[in-house]
């Protein structure tokens, strides 16, 4: 750990790297992008030399400036880091630096800077830490610590916090933003927009990120795509409600043209700081690439591969029964599904909603988390056996945050029920939240997930979240009070506990579907289920896309039935199969109704997925760049370069009618492969008279191609019809 006087601080990894320079009374961002090298030259202080801009005509008569903590008092016209007041004063924050550390690893690579300020307008000390990962993540975290003794006129008056943000500056060649919005069953759909001046902000009031949650927010070089241009990118790591802006005035922060930040969306009165108190900031992630978004997701995933607690043993080929039963829990029907599940391959079946007290329909029975004795007289151990007798582990849904009002936990605490004194608002989806924030709640719960879990020992939680959190407030003895941030935290508490109960336990997180992803909840939970949408349509889509934060393994991919659940569309099973290879795989569909064709084809799809997901959840997810975006063509390389598999997929019809040479992203330009079309899962329909001479003659047997022809030149592909795909299996050719 080092402290002092340095005039220029930097953290280096990946071909990353952040800058500041070291001033009173606040230290300022002198770069974050690419790697500006060994700084042994005086290049950073190159930087620090050419950091003032100008003094514009009719602005402050000093050089703006956009410091690690953006106030007014900076000549900063845009939003500032922190937000608040004491009872209508101390409103205009002046931190002033107090101590600074950075630490370096011996190696060099990332690395910490922490500085401490203090504030005699607000009376807080406060905090913002710098900490860059060896694969060029940049996490930023903040915090505000109530001191009265900093209040030269020794006021006791809380300080109420609206709001921190951590920003960072963006250079004048980041022209474009990219985030994403979407609904149920149709989460992260792309938007994107130019960098226009004023701001762009994305605030979440659900609770929850939501199904239209920003998810990340990316500015970039006029035109980037997959794999080109620069891109700089944020993530909010917090499962609680949100907000991320971009923001670009005409004045500019200091030298840079423009900036993004993140943080909590705080209610009014949500933090009130006594003296004392402390607020700590969601942490928020902040990447650079310069290979467009893949470079932006092989950075994040690779952050998250290097957690201790990151799934190691392959993730198990699921079942689960939502959509093979629905409600219709019968132990002779389920036993029947249970066996052949076995007989296709599957590892794990979850038993979904339905299990429990009073649970026909959705309109009761939530909160009750007892066994129904109407439905399962024996209790649930009559399955479980069938199940681990076949060899499979044993999962089982819960959706704890929430409570039907025809329920007895609903009837005996009615003040459990999250919402105001003045009446509850309208139920959503037949039910209320449960406020998990109260210790009897949180302790109810806990006990009987503790319990159940020890009782079977369950392998798997399918922890579900299906409603918006509206009107949000506990109601506590001094009148109702803002409770999303509790509720938040609370939440994490409850699966820490859990995991420090059960350390071999894995819980999937679905909330609706994609409506609670984001890194936090993941530190906590295993898998994510990316959509209630099994139509395969709409998956490639939504997690293609979802991709570029979660790893594969980590993505709950499900084949469905022939018409979707959700959408009524009708697809064949071959492109069901194929969609749903490519991340964490799994079964939404009753197998004792399929035929003994298609159960062979499922059988078949299960032995490639055992195959494949060594490569598939280790190694670099790429995109093609198209013109056509009625195609799609993305894979997974292995880091070293040995294999790799890709997807040629057609969503819809299009004006081409051949899609001309294609380049395969992530190949190694001097290397050869043996390329092989894989055709187990079935045959894709073409729309077409015959395929290229080359896709005939790998289809009979693997054909040698170059990298530079496959990757750089690119290679003519069939034309499919729609909701068709086919796989590509490539093997680099020993030298």
């Amino acid at each position: 750990m080092q402290s002092g006087t340095q005039a220029v601080l930097a953290l280096r990894a990946g071909g990353a790297a952040l800058v500041v320079e070291v001033r009173h009374p606040t230290p300022r961002v002198l770069h974050w992008g690419a790697d500006l090298g060994d700084p042994a030259d005086g290049r950073y202080d190159d930087l620090r030399h050419t950091a003032e801009p100008a003094v514009l005509n009719n602005s402050p008569d000093q050089p703006r400036v956009l410091s690690v903590w953006p106030t007014a008092h900076d000549g900063w016209s845009g939003t500032t880091a922190q937000t608040g007041n004491a009872l209508g004063r101390a409103t205009t924050p002046r931190p002033v630096l107090d101590t600074h550390h950075i630490e370096l690893p011996p190696d060099g690579v990332g690395g910490r800077i922490e500085f401490r300020f203090l504030d005699r307008v607000t009376a807080l000390r406060s905090a913002i830490t710098y900490e860059l990962d060896p694969h060029g993540v940049l996490a930023v975290s903040m915090s505000v610590q109530r001191d009265a003794a900093l209040d030269p006129a020794g006021g006791t008056t809380p300080y109420t916090l609206d709001g921190l943000l951590a920003l960072l500056p963006v250079p004048e060649r980041a022209t474009e933003l990219l985030d994403f919005t979407g609904k149920w069953c149709r989460e992260r759909a792309p938007q994107r927009t130019r960098f226009a001046f004023g701001t762009h902000l994305r605030a979440t009031h659900r609770g929850k990120p939501g199904h239209d949650s920003p998810y990340l927010l990316m500015a970039g070089t006029d035109g980037f795509g997959f794999g080109h241009g620069e891109v700089w990118a944020m993530h909010l790591a917090w499962s609680g409600e949100q907000r991320y802006l971009a923001e670009r005035l005409p004045e500019a922060p200091g030298a840079f043209a423009a900036v993004l930040g993140a943080g909590e969306a705080l209610h009014s009165g949500e933090v009130i700081l006594a003296d004392g108190d402390r607020y700590d900031a969601p942490t928020v992630l902040f990447t650079w690439s310069g290979t467009g978004t893949d470079g932006v997701a092989d950075r994040l995933h690779r952050r998250l591969r290097a957690r201790p607690h990151h799934p190691a043993t392959p993730r198990p080929l699921v079942l689960n029964t939502w959509e093979a039963v629905y409600f219709d829990h019968d132990l002779d029907r389920l036993t029947r599904l249970a066996e052949r599940a076995a007989a296709v391959g599957v590892e794990r079946i979850v038993l979904d909603d339905g299990w429990f007290h009073g649970r026909h329909d959705d309109t009761a029975g939530l909160g009750d988390w007892h066994v129904d004795r109407d439905t399962w007289p024996e209790g649930l151990d009559p399955f479980v056996k069938v199940v681990r007798d076949h060899g499979m582990q044993f999962g089982l849904w819960f959706e704890p945050e929430m409570v039907n009002l025809d329920s007895r936990l609903a009837r005996q605490h009615p003040d459990w029920i999250l919402g105001p004194r003045a009446g509850l608002g309208p139920s959503a989806r037949q039910q209320y939240v449960l406020d998990i924030a109260r210790p009897d709640a949180y302790a109810y719960l806990l006990e009987r997930i503790d319990d159940l879990v020890r009782a079977h020992a369950i392998d798997y939680l399918k922890w579900d979240h299906n409603r918006d959190l509206l009107e949000a407030v506990s109601r506590a003895p001094d009148g109702d009070r803002p409770a999303v941030r509790g509720q938040t935290r609370a939440l994490y508490r409850l699966l820490d506990e859990l995991r420090a109960r059960h350390p071999r336990l894995e819980i999937e997180t679905c909330s609706g579907g994609g409506g609670r992803i984001d890194l936090a909840i993941l530190d906590r939970t295993d898998r994510v289920w990316a959509s209630d949408c099994n139509d395969p349509v709409e998956r490639v889509q939504i997690e293609r896309w979802t991709r570029t934060l979660v790893p594969p393994e980590l993505i709950g991919s499900h084949l469905g039935a022939a018409r979707s659940h959700t959408t009524s569309r009708t697809t064949d099973l071959s492109f069901r199969l194929i969609a749903s290879l490519t991340a964490h795989a799994g079964i939404e569909q009753d197998l004792t109704a399929v035929s003994d064709a298609d159960l062979a084809a499922i059988t078949a799809w299960s032995r490639l997925y055992r195959e494949l997901r060594p490569l598939l959840h280790t190694g670099r997810v790429v995109n093609a760049d198209l013109a056509d975006d009625a195609t799609a063509l993305y894979g997974t390389v292995a880091h070293d370069g040995t294999r790799a598999l890709f997807t040629w997929a057609r969503l819809h019809t299009s004006p081409a009618g051949q899609s001309g040479r294609v380049r395969f992203p992530g190949l190694d330009p001097a290397a050869r492969y043996r390329v092989a079309v894989r055709e187990e899962l079935g045959t894709a329909s073409r729309h077409q008279g015959h395929d290229p001479a080359w896709i005939t003659q790998a289809r009979r047997n693997p054909i040698e191609l170059s990298g530079a022809v496959l990757a750089v030149a690119g290679v003519p592909l069939p034309t499919l019809n729609p909701q068709q795909a086919m796989l590509f299996d490539l093997e680099r050719i020993q030298p």
